[in-house]
This record gives structure tokens, sequence and C-alpha cells, in this order.
């Protein structure tokens, strides 16, 4: 039987995924990857990762390291080029995954009918399609696209008790890229509301740096606080993973309600370090306790409650089973997917 091995390939992104001022500045999808390709690992499915430039960087890693499976870690690959990567190996199989849904892929111009493509030419070239949640392998199996596998996110789960710190304000936290589908501006208004209802000053905290066709909703958060004499936005530069979850353990509260979402690493760890986290119906593995609509200001200033008062009787352990029982069944997806194909 021919030993497994696993590659990980994603495309550099030009700020996050490069080294600055000494530190590995990495995306949300590195994260992801990267928890993954160390699960394999650790359960005995040898595994690596790696960055590179452009499509006519493949070859190179995969002569290197001579894998049996390559994992491209999003759509960012042209279908034509797996012609050429089959000749040069052919017994590789090529997993392409996708971490994005419907709403979020509308806005890639190319995902659609590279995902078609990457269909016709599957059988050919041993490709196979693996969206991350069961709602987009469910889309794309009900438009016809036929060569699909679930391999859903992974995250390693530890808690850390974080230390309650005495001061005279809240720490909200809404983190993550700058996005429409992020949802940011009515959370930055219930958390306002929020610290109107129970009489505390309000420390809006934010990812500012990293914008994805966010210019808009930046400019209104920062309106939005420009005009409240009692509450404060403080913004974040994009850290170093260990940095984040330092930010975030100094946080009294975390904030996720966003449109879409595939699995949301921030509120993982903001459950990582004992943090009460509000997010929606997105999250799938998030206890309905703490999730909020999406588009009531009210319904997330009373879940924002739920999870303040409540934190004295640590109702947020329920998020870290939530997140260790989807972890599990991840687990189990991946070794099924290996020891069958």
């Amino acid at each position: 039987m021919t030993h497994t091995k696993v590659l990980f390939i994603l495309k550099k992104k030009k700020l996050y995924d490069t080294p600055y001022d000494g530190r590995a500045i990495h995306s949300g999808l590195f994260n992801s990857a990267l928890f993954v390709n160390n699960m394999l690992n650790s359960i005995g499915i040898e595994s690596n990762l790696v960055q590179v430039n452009d499509n006519n960087d493949i070859d190179r890693e995969v002569t290197k390291y001579k894998p049996t499976h390559v994992i491209i870690e999003a759509i960012w690959v042209i279908p034509s080029k797996f012609e050429i990567l089959h000749k040069l190996h052919p017994n590789v199989k090529w997993i392409i995954r996708l971490h994005s849904e419907m709403p979020f892929i509308s806005n890639e111009g190319h995902a659609i009918e590279w995902a078609f493509n990457y269909d016709k030419i599957a059988n050919h070239y041993n490709i196979i399609l693996a969206p991350n949640t069961i709602k987009m392998y469910g889309d794309l199996k009900k438009v016809g696209i036929k060569n699909l596998v679930y391999l859903p996110n992974y995250y390693p789960v530890i808690e850390n008790k974080r230390k309650i710190l005495i001061k005279d304000h809240i720490d909200i936290g809404c983190f993550g890229a700058i996005r429409p589908m992020k949802n940011q501006l009515i959370q930055a208004v219930a958390a306002i509301n929020f610290g109107n209802e129970i009489n505390r000053t309000i420390y809006f905290h934010i990812n500012s740096e990293r914008i994805e066709k966010g210019d808009t909703a930046l400019k209104n958060i920062r309106a939005l606080f420009d005009n409240q004499s009692r509450h404060k936005l403080v913004e974040h530069k994009w850290y170093t993973h260990q940095e984040f979850k330092a930010l975030i353990s100094r946080m009294d509260l975390g904030l996720q309600v966003s449109f879409n979402e595939t699995f949301n690493i921030v509120a993982a760890d903001m459950v990582s370090e004992g943090v009460p986290v509000v997010g929606s119906d997105e999250i799938i593995w998030l206890n309905s306790l703490y999730k909020a609509k999406t588009t009531s200001s009210d319904d997330i200033t009373k879940k924002l409650k739920r999870a303040y008062f409540l934190d004295i009787f640590n109702f947020q352990v329920l998020n870290k089973w939530g997140l260790s029982k989807t972890s599990k069944k991840a687990i189990c997806n991946w070794r099924k997917y290996f020891q069958h194909w």
C-alpha cells in the first residue's frame, strides 16, 4: 500500500503571508490550513505546508516533496494548469479546497466558472473539489458538480483561562478582515447600545489594517465612534496568531455576528482564550444561547448582555464543547478520506 504524503499549497498573500519585521503575519486561510496540516501529522498522516508565488511554483514544490495528495487551498490555480501538472506528476491526487460559500464566492469573478472547469477535467487529471462545509457541498451538488468530497476545518481546542481584570470599561473584540459580509457596523451599534443600557464605557476593538472591499464599512464605523462622547474605537494592525490570541485574552466579550462563515477561526480563538463570544447562525459549532440575528442590533445587544452576565457561571464552556465536537468530527472526515482515496 502506498504511503500517504500530503502537501498543502497556498498562494502567498502579499501583505499577510510574508515576513514582516521578522514576524510571520498570516491570513486566516493560512492558519486554517496549518491547523489541518498539524492535525494530520498528529494522527500519523505525513503532511507538509508550503506557500508559493503563483501556479508556476507548484511543480517545484511537488517535485521536492513527492506527495501522494496535493491540497490547493482556495480557488487560485487556473484549470488549464492541471493538464501540465498531471503530465509531470501522473500519480498525484489534486484536491482543490473551497473556503467560501455562495454568498461570499459571488464576489469572486472566476470562482464558479473554474469550479465547473475543474469538475469537467476531474477524471482525466485526478482532481476533486473539497468544500469545507456541508452547505457548500450540497449547493455544488445541486448544480451538477459531481467530483466532490467534504473536508471540514479543524481547530486545536485548548481552553486557556483568562485573567479577569479590574477596569473602568468593557473591551469588546470584533476582529477579522473588514469585509461587507462580516457585518461589523451593526455590531458596533449593538456594542454601543449594550454599553448605554448597562451604563459602562465600551472599547470596541477591530483590525483596521486588512480591508477587503470594506473601505466604506470602516469609514462608517469610524464616523460612528467619532460621534460618541463616551465609547471608543480601538484599531489594531494584523498580528501573528500568537500575538492575536494574546490580544483576544484581554477582551471581555467577542462579536462575530457575520452574514456568512464557513468556520470562523476568530470565534474559535476567543473560545480557546475563554472569552464569551456572540456570533450568528453561520457558526455551526456555536451554542444557540450565543447566536444573534445578523440584522437586529437589539438582538445582538440582548445576546451581549446574556454573554456578559452569564460569564460568571462559565456558560461559555458550551461553545468549547461545540467546537471540540466539530473538531473531532473533522478528524474522522479527514482520516476516512485518506483511507479510501
